[in-house]
């Protein structure tokens, strides 16, 4: 049985996304244990350090012509992450030994402190979307120009 999904994955290798991308969407459905979200805080770290280290060693920009895909299945996991984030901590006040460990790395004993980088971060998270979205609106009128531009 696990060999025919093995050799269905190989013939077919877009169902691994397709199967990531359910996995993804269940995260935001269904509560999630706090050992499970640790462990999935620290993939998430560590498919980030991956794909910035290697953006940076990549020779041509060809060979990395799947990074904008990457960089979106890997925002969708890390959204899904928050969401299941703030469900448990919600839901069962336990918010996990990695995001524990951090706050008390960070904000330590002060909430001033905390507040303030709470705003801090805030702002930038703001900033970066809504540049962000206009890029997004750039780059579709330009396409939308040049197949205009095409079909006449």
């Amino acid at each position: 049985m696990f060999n025919k999904v093995l050799v269905g994955l190989r013939s077919h290798p877009e169902l691994i996304i397709l199967g990531l991308m359910v996995m993804i969407i269940a995260m935001l459905i269904i509560p999630l244990p706090t050992y499970l979200i640790d462990f999935l805080i620290g993939l998430n770290l560590t498919l980030a350090i991956l794909v910035f280290l290697g953006s940076f060693y990549v020779d041509r920009i060809l060979s990395f012509s799947s990074f904008p895909s990457i960089l979106l299945i890997t925002t969708l996991f890390r959204l899904a992450l928050a969401i299941s984030t703030s469900r448990l901590i919600l839901l069962e006040a336990d918010a996990g030994e990695i995001i524990t460990s951090f706050g008390e790395f960070v904000i330590g004993d002060s909430l001033v402190v905390g507040f303030v980088i709470f705003s801090i971060v805030t702002i930038v998270q703001f900033i970066v979307i809504t540049k962000g979205s206009e890029r997004v609106a750039e780059v579709a009128a330009a396409f939308r120009l040049t197949v205009c531009q095409v079909n006449k």
